[in-house]
């Protein structure tokens, strides 16, 4: 059945707009456009970002290049979105891959308590005492300027969060009347996991994972800015800063893009884990 308004059929993005505030709403907005960016440049045949041409350093945004060229006359238009597709698909996998790891053995560990749950809670204790930034420098100096080394040591960072969260609202409910009655009554696990963990677990899941792509974006830049994550020529938001900012006075757009898109990401994250609505 349709949900009517007094204008006639709710739309689902008016549903959607009812549903999430305002900030939630903007955030969400943000990071559609900056995928439409990202994926969809390359798809209306945009340039090479890789392509130098020497000729047409540092110019300024025009007919042939959109946003300009840098300083080795590579497309701003095309680097940018290729750093943008970069920056969002690896804070996507991370995110993806934490938070299922995560609440995996957090619902593992406060279901059954006992034993399981101090082996995995001794677990996350180990990786929580080694810093992040430390763990992925580790990884990185491993294999340097590998993408999947950065997704790794992000993913080994976030999952603990997510796991402590998720042990302790499942030991909570687990304890809880409505639970013991619904285990009483003989339901299985999949029914009470998705009856009763899933609901009162996915608004902070959802949180934490937004918090999470915003700390992974902004962990691949850093590492990009000072040299220590993906390699040059790879177009990535950290590296573009550092190539472009000894031109920043001659050419101060060009160093505003990277910059801007890096802010717009991080902000959409954080508008989107913004308040759950009442």
């Amino acid at each position: 059945m349709k949900t009517l308004t007094r204008q006639g059929p709710m739309t689902p993005l008016l549903a959607l707009r009812r549903r999430l505030p305002a900030s939630r709403m903007l955030g969400l907005c943000l990071l559609v456009g900056l995928m439409l960016f990202g994926w969809g440049v390359p798809l209306l045949g945009g340039a090479d970002p890789y392509a130098q041409d020497l000729m047409h350093t540092l110019d300024a945004p025009g007919a042939l290049h959109p946003l300009g060229t840098d300083h080795l006359g590579r497309s701003l238009l095309a680097r940018t979105a290729e750093a943008v597709r970069l920056s969002l698909g690896l804070a996507f996998l991370s995110v993806a891959s934490a938070v299922t790891i995560g609440l995996v053995l957090g619902v593992a560990a406060g279901w059954r308590q006992g034993w399981s749950d101090r082996l995995l809670g001794a677990l996350a204790d180990c990786v929580l005492a080694l810093p992040g930034l430390l763990l992925v420098l580790m990884l990185a100096a491993i294999a340097p300027g590998s993408f999947w080394t950065l997704y790794l040591g992000i993913s080994l960072v976030l999952w603990v969060e997510v796991f402590r969260l998720v042990r302790s609202v499942t030991q909570g409910l687990m304890a809880s009347p409505q639970v013991q009655a619904s285990r009483l009554l003989g339901f299985g696990r999949v029914y009470l996991f998705r009856r009763h963990l899933w609901p009162a677990l996915r608004p902070q899941v959802m949180t934490l994972a937004a918090f999470g792509a915003a700390t992974a974006i902004l962990a691949v830049s850093s590492l990009g800015f000072v040299s220590i994550g993906l390699r040059p020529p790879t177009a990535e938001l950290g590296l573009m800063m550092t190539e472009l900012f000894p031109y920043y006075q001659e050419a101060p757009w060009a160093l505003a893009q990277p910059v801007l898109a890096l802010f717009l990401m991080v902000l959409g994250f954080i508008l989107l884990a913004g308040e759950e609505p009442k």
